[in-house]
């Protein structure tokens, strides 16, 4: 099967380190199945910029076509995407003539994030729009009220199908419009079945070695993390990431061990080692780092109604928290005193979860799901 997919959220390099790689795992476990999948990527220049990304020139970089623009979709969409198309070399031979710029035949367009969506319904071919949590903020935020809500709903209206990255963001969607529930699905990203360790779902140390991981960004309530270990005894905090909030953070507990950025094997190595992993942050599309945790042997701790919540279920896989300190450190003491068979079935099912959401799992799932709407 021939797959455009559009997004903005993909790196036009395998090695860059500020776009996540969540997208681009759909794209290879869709390759590794036998699909061939071509990939546009709308890219706002002036983002790039605000966002600290690397900046590429418009053009082809492999199979990703990087299309820049200085205002959102203020340009004639199908008239840049024909000039490109007719210079590129498409690994497809198969082609078509219909009413979209491209001459090569797609059997499915699939677009992620805003840009990607917007991107789609101006070419005016039938495809799925994957929503992320910016789309949310766009059909939510009074910033947007004015322009973007009204092109990204009448987008979403003539999507033929629409795929949700967590269970939280199409519950959040269908409330907003409930007259989707029909094309709605769920698209979880998963986790490559090689990482999972089924024998380390059996540590519990003394002291509980209790470890939390991202950018030090506000959302990420790092600091409640800290404030709830505050003089905690038989408990040992590690945190690993790095930011503007550093040095803030590190004046809340000098007892706190900070690591600094690391690379991705040092903190599959670093949750091998810890007993709990908790990011209580907010606004999370899904949350990566949750599934690595588990996939480590970690009792895992996430938000309420935010990133994997649904994926893990409250005393039952792992625990589920609001972003406050105190309710935190009752989760933390409460971990701490659960008995042997009560931190088994904990670890049991977060393991038997965690086999469900591989990638190539949720790949395949992905598109059959696609197929039951279409």
């Amino acid at each position: 099967m021939n797959i455009l997919f559009i997004t903005d959220l993909y790196p036009v390099k395998d090695d860059e380190k500020t776009t996540p790689k969540t997208l681009l795992n759909f794209v290879k476990e869709w390759e590794k199945q036998g699909h061939k999948i071509d990939v546009i990527k709308p890219n706002f220049i002036l983002n790039s910029f605000l966002r600290g990304k690397p900046f590429y020139k418009t053009g082809q970089y492999g199979k990703v076509l990087n299309i820049n623009y200085w205002t959102p979709f203020w340009f004639d969409v199908t008239k840049k995407s024909r000039c490109i198309d007719a210079n590129r070399q498409c690994s497809f031979h198969e082609k078509t003539f219909h009413s979209s710029p491209f001459t090569f035949h797609y059997d499915i367009t699939i677009a992620h994030m805003p840009s990607g969506i917007l991107f789609a319904d101006k070419l005016e071919l039938p495809f799925v729009a994957g929503v992320h949590n910016s789309d949310l903020e766009v059909l939510t935020s009074p910033l947007y009220k004015f322009h973007f809500k009204k092109r990204l709903k009448k987008a979403l209206d003539n999507a033929k199908a629409i795929a949700c990255r967590s269970y939280v963001i199409r519950d959040k969607l269908l409330k907003l419009y409930p007259e989707y529930e029909h094309k709605t699905f769920t698209a979880p990203s998963g986790i490559d079945e090689n990482l999972i360790h089924p024998s380390l779902f059996t540590h519990h140390s003394s002291p509980v070695k209790v470890l939390t991981c991202a950018n030090f960004k506000k959302r990420k309530n790092i600091d409640k993390v800290i404030e709830a270990c505050k003089g905690l005894e038989g408990f040992e905090l590690t945190v690993i990431g790095d930011g503007k909030e550093r040095k803030k953070l590190e004046k809340l507990d000098k007892n706190v061990k900070f690591t600094g950025y690391l690379e991705h094997d040092k903190v599959l190595s670093k949750m091998s080692e810890s007993d709990i992993f908790i990011l209580p942050s907010t606004g999370e599309t899904f949350g990566m780092v949750y599934l690595e945790a588990m996939s480590q042997g970690c009792i895992t701790i996430c938000t309420i109604d935010d990133g994997i919540a649904g994926i893990i279920k409250d005393r039952e896989n792992g625990f589920l928290t609001l972003p406050i300190s105190n309710e935190i450190r009752k989760i933390l003491l409460n971990i701490k005193n659960m008995d042997d068979d009560g931190l088994k079935r904990l670890r049991y099912n977060s393991l038997r979860t965690i086999k469900e959401y591989t990638s190539e799992k949720c790949a395949c799932e992905y598109l059959q799901q696609i197929f039951k709407i279409l």
